[in-house]
Formats: C-alpha cells, structure tokens, sequence
C-alpha cells in the first residue's frame, strides 16, 4: 500500500518492514529500525486503536511509529523527550530505545551493554493508567533498567503543563488533539526541538 495506511505485522520486526514497505516511515535509519522493533509488550497485528478502560485508547503501533519517524531527527542517543498523554508506555519504550545507544561490553554476552542514555519523561493524567505503564515497561529487560534508573520516568499530570524539570526536550510528543499547542510545552521545547501532536 503506498502512503499512509494502516499497518500491521505477526512480529515488531515484520510490522516495521510493512511501514517501510508503504512508505510510512520516511526518516528512519536501518539501526533506528532495528532499536523500534526491540520493542517487545505490544500486539504488531493490532491495525487499529483500542480501548484501554477509564475513557482512554491507545493507537495502533503504526501511529506510534508514525510519531516517532517524525521527530526521529531529534531523538539521537543521549536525547531528552517528553511524552504527553503517555498511556499504555509503549511510545516511552519506543523513544527510549531511539534516545539510548547500546554498546555490547563483552561481545559474547548480549546481555552486558553499557548505555548512552537519553531521558524519556511520560506524562499521563489517568493514575491508573499510569501504573499500568510502569508495569507494561518492566515487561522488557531493557526498560525495567531504564524506569530502575530513571531513565524513564512515568508521571500523572496535566500534559498541558508539560514536567518542566525533565527540560529543555528535544523532542515533545503529544497524544492528543489541542486547538493550539500549549505555550508551557513551547517553553520547554530545546532549540532546536520538534513538537508533533496527534489526535
């Protein structure tokens, strides 16, 4: 399919080549790629959005891929990011692995990796979504060490104030509609920074 669409795949790795494949994604990298398909606690066959209980939805993966390809020229390791309206957690994890460079310490140990971390800040004004987040992020080796570490830090809020002491970002991410985008965010956005909304 050629242009935006919907996007689907039987694993995180399949359901990046589709967006590839449709010209979804216009700005990513062959390593950045393989960083968004890591991600592993989420369902790549899901085309659509879904309820997630407490009046709230979650894209589906293409929309979160969608998102991050946008602001992937900001989201360099070492990077700062703010989420707003961060839900299920899974954009945190995708933007984490885009903001972090791995480097393996031992090469016969995948496990043993030092980090270039950037810093992944999750804005969500529904608390019990929040937990549900942290628990979706300890599901992967990788982000239970980052949310350990704070790399990645989950917070209940009005995503409309954004979380000025995570600031300047590099990069803001908004998952909702707004008339505007709310001066605070404007204020803690680096120069220079990229802001992308989507309702």
């Amino acid at each position: 399919m050629a242009g935006f669409g919907h996007c689907s795949g039987r694993t995180n790795r399949e359901l990046v080549e589709n967006m590839i494949k449709s010209r979804m994604l216009k700005n990513s990298d062959e390593a950045s790629l393989a960083r968004i398909s890591q991600v592993s606690h989420v369902d790549a066959r899901a085309e659509c959005g879904r309820v997630i209980g407490h009046g709230a939805t979650i894209s589906a993966p293409h929309m979160h891929a969608y998102a991050a390809d946008l602001l992937l020229p900001f989201l360099r390791p070492g990077a700062r990011v703010l989420d707003i309206g961060s839900g299920s957690g899974y954009l945190c994890a995708v933007l984490h692995h885009l903001v972090t460079s791995y480097t393996s310490v031992r090469p016969t140990d995948q496990s043993a990796t030092a980090a270039v971390s950037g810093h992944v800040v999750g804005i969500e004004h529904i608390p019990e979504l929040l937990d549900w987040s942290l628990q979706n992020l300890k599901k992967d080796e990788r982000t239970r060490r980052a949310v350990e570490s704070n790399a990645i830090e989950i917070h209940a809020g009005d995503g409309r104030l954004g979380y000025p002491s995570g600031g300047p970002y590099d990069a803001i991410h908004v998952g909702a509609a707004a008339p505007t985008i709310p001066e605070p965010l404007i204020l803690q956005l680096a120069a220079p920074g990229r802001t992308k909304g989507r309702g």
